[in-house]
């Protein structure tokens, strides 16, 4: 007969107990070590201080980060009212003042015990540029009155600056490539191609021997252990706007009263004073001596003529390098997919030219521009007319760059995407410039652990469950053989 043993039964009993809750235990720790109960964040404003318009950027990103490296991304966007601040050259305290609004908000949505340590940066564009080359003096009253409202902000306030076009250009393309994570992942990267109202950029990683020939085109950057060499060229007075005064300024050298314009829908007309187009230093051609003080602009709506014209304001001779884009500047061969944006979006979308063949892009063009103006106001009745008015001349601008000037081809069309966003934040340069200015993209490659969190986390349970099992069976065992020297035959 054997004797029983509650004894130890209930012992091992409750060690199980307490090895299943300290297996619980020590799982809970492990997945909560990490995960903080309520998200914070910190926060970064930019402002785009453009030739035709102000905007005012917010970005946030996880403040447990370590250095600052977690992922940033828009979190706020206003877009000042009235027009960009080198317009206010003749009242330059508006400048300022035309920022509050935007200001305003972006107090409101930046938390307020994040406010002191929010740095704000002003980047001032072309626009910007031109009014310094035009009149210094006036240029720098139009900083003083922005630096004047930025100051007075609660943020932290980090100066005003023109940046330079290739800096506008390189921060563009680094924005575009965070974004879609192509630095981490350190494989072939996007080219950004940037279109304002005064001057446009193109950026793309190329090899480091075809940068040799032009070094005031080149930039380089070492990004998450990475070397990049970038080919990047600012065009100022070819942005939109700009542009467009220079196709003006071409077709009137006669001073004639009236300009019958091809690139304008047929039936459109407006009058137009001499001085505004050939106040701008762009226009480096005196206003002709027979003209009076300003013409009507008739639109007659070929796409054709409309090609000539263009065409004339562009300069294909005189290249001295082995390769040239336009007015003997040089461009390596393309490389790799584009991404266009700012005005290239717009005015492209607009057109419904985002997505097709160069061909077909090129038959919707003629398509536009020989509609009559009426049929397009009727077509279009919320859009301004100002800007209604442009489409068929930016349209074809656009093509004859892409095409003409930067030697994009039918089969090489389809690298460039007209993109507007990317993960939800704006393409431009903004982004890259606060990421440069903040230090939050390392030179080096970030340290790994050995296991993501969840894998840590797997492992640790299969562990503790090994031994949980092992300490069980070792239980069972010397019950077993304690239970068998008791026996009483």
């Amino acid at each position: 007969m054997k004797e029983k043993n509650p004894w130890h039964k209930a012992v091992v009993i409750f060690i199980a107990v307490l090895g299943i809750i300290a297996i619980v235990a020590l799982v809970t720790t492990a997945v909560l070590q990490n995960k903080p109960l309520q998200q914070k964040f910190k926060y970064g404003i930019v402002l785009d201080a453009g030739s035709s318009h102000t905007a005012v950027y917010i970005y946030e990103w996880p403040a447990e980060k370590e250095n600052d490296t977690g992922r940033v991304k828009q979190k706020h966007f206003c877009q000042v009212k009235g027009p960009g601040i080198s317009s206010y050259s003749l009242s330059p305290e508006q400048a300022g003042h035309s920022l509050r609004l935007c200001i305003q908000e972006a107090v409101l949505n930046v938390p307020r015990r994040r406010h002191h340590e929010t740095p704000l940066y002003l980047g001032a564009t072309a626009g910007m540029r031109l009014l310094r080359m035009e009149n210094q003096s006036l240029c720098d009253q139009v900083l003083g009155s922005v630096e004047k409202v930025l100051q007075s902000t609660p943020f932290d306030y980090q100066g005003a600056r023109i940046i330079s076009g290739q800096e506008e250009g390189a921060f563009g393309w680094v924005t575009v490539n965070y974004l879609s994570d192509r630095l981490k992942q350190g494989s072939g990267t996007t080219g950004a191609l940037d279109l304002g109202g005064a001057s446009t950029q193109i950026t793309f990683a190329t090899n480091q021997d075809e940068t040799g020939e032009s070094a005031e085109n080149t930039v380089t950057f070492r990004l998450y252990g990475n070397d990049y060499f970038l080919y990047t060229h600012s065009f100022l007075c070819y942005g939109k706007d700009q542009v467009l005064k220079l196709a003006l300024a071409q077709q009137t050298q006669a001073g004639a009263s009236t300009l019958l314009d091809p690139c304008f829908n047929q039936g459109y007309s407006t009058n137009l004073s001499y001085s505004s187009v050939y106040s701008s230093p762009c226009i480096t051609t005196q206003k002709p001596l027979a003209a009076g003080e300003g013409f009507t602009h008739r639109g007659t709506g070929n796409a054709l003529q409309c090609q000539e014209v263009v065409r004339r304001i562009f300069n294909f001779s005189g290249c001295t390098f082995s390769h040239c884009s336009f007015n003997g500047v040089y461009q390596p061969p393309l490389q790799g997919q584009f991404g266009a944006f700012s005005a290239y979006y717009f005015v492209m979308n607009f057109l419904n030219l985002t997505s097709d063949t160069l061909e077909n892009n090129m038959e919707k063009m003629a398509r536009y521009c020989s509609t009559p103006w009426t049929q397009i106001k009727q077509q279009f009745p919320n859009v301004k007319e100002k800007y209604l008015a442009e489409y068929c001349f930016s349209g074809t601008y656009i093509l004859f760059l892409l095409t003409h000037g930067y030697n994009f081809t039918s089969d090489t069309w389809s690298n460039i995407k007209f993109i507007k966003k990317i993960s939800g934040s704006d393409a431009g340069w903004t982004l890259g410039y606060m990421l440069n200015l903040t230090n939050m993209i390392p030179a080096e490659a970030p340290d790994t652990p050995p296991l993501p969190h969840a894998g840590y986390v797997t492992l640790l349970l299969f562990t503790s469950l090994l031994l949980f099992l092992i300490l069980l069976c070792s239980l069972r065992s010397l019950w077993v053989r304690c239970t068998s020297q008791r026996q009483i035959i």
